[in-house]
């Protein structure tokens, strides 16, 4: 894999990287929205979170291709 292949997958991987970050912004937003509701859906809640454990999930799987932590 040439340097010019190997620079256009890490910058594809940030643009994804940013993206989950905004969806995982996003999703916290709405859980804390359904909170200040006074007829919060405990079942969308949990859906929620649970959506944004696994985007956290992702997220620091992608950071760890980005900045691998090599270890000499």
């Amino acid at each position: 894999m040439t340097t010019f292949a190997k620079m256009n997958e890490i910058d594809v991987l940030r643009v994804k990287l940013e993206m989950l970050k905004h969806q995982h912004r996003d999703l916290d937003a709405a859980i804390a929205a359904l909170h200040e509701r006074a007829a919060t859906d405990m079942l969308t809640v949990k859906r929620l979170k649970k959506q944004k454990l696994a985007l956290k999930d992702q997220i620091v799987a992608l950071e760890d291709r980005i900045h691998p932590d090599i270890i000499a």
